[in-house]
């Protein structure tokens, strides 16, 4: 189990110095800006979102903790190239996963590469910042104009 822990924490360090999808998309038609205001996380996803509700891309930017980051580097891949209601759908999964009680197993069929995020459970202090990119790339696709915030 020791092996795993930290394999997991390597592939969070990794998407954290190297994030997959950084920077600002030119030409989005979605985006939406979001906040932790507890530790201090924030961003902005942009989304590029076709007439079929498919997101063709999918880029963030901002400053926040290797958590807050490297679960958005994993969103981006997660969701581009799936339509809005399968993005919502791995919404869902990812929030149950970091939700649920430490002893849940993971089933990794179900969340893939995400389940480095299942030691997230073990601080629950830590959940808002894995799931703030996914909280603001919802309230992108929905088109809410207010920022998002995890309080």
């Amino acid at each position: 189990m020791d092996e795993l822990r930290e394999l997991y924490q390597q592939v969070i360090l990794d998407h954290n110095k190297n994030p997959r999808n950084f920077g600002k998309l030119e030409g989005a038609n979605r985006q939406q800006e979001g906040f932790n205001p507890l530790c201090g996380d924030h961003l902005h996803v942009y989304l590029q979102v076709d007439d079929d509700d498919v997101i063709e891309d999918i880029r963030f930017e901002g400053d926040g903790c290797a958590i807050s980051k490297a679960s958005a580097s994993l969103m981006t891949d997660a969701v581009k190239g799936r339509s809005s209601a399968e993005a919502e759908a791995v919404f869902e999964r990812f929030q149950a996963l970091v939700t649920s009680d430490v002893e849940t197993p993971v089933d990794q069929a179900q969340v893939g590469k995400l389940a480095v995020f299942a030691g997230v459970r073990e601080f629950p202090m830590r959940v808002k910042c894995a799931t703030l990119a996914w909280h603001t790339m919802r309230s992108a696709l929905n088109q809410q104009v207010v920022p998002t915030t995890t309080e």
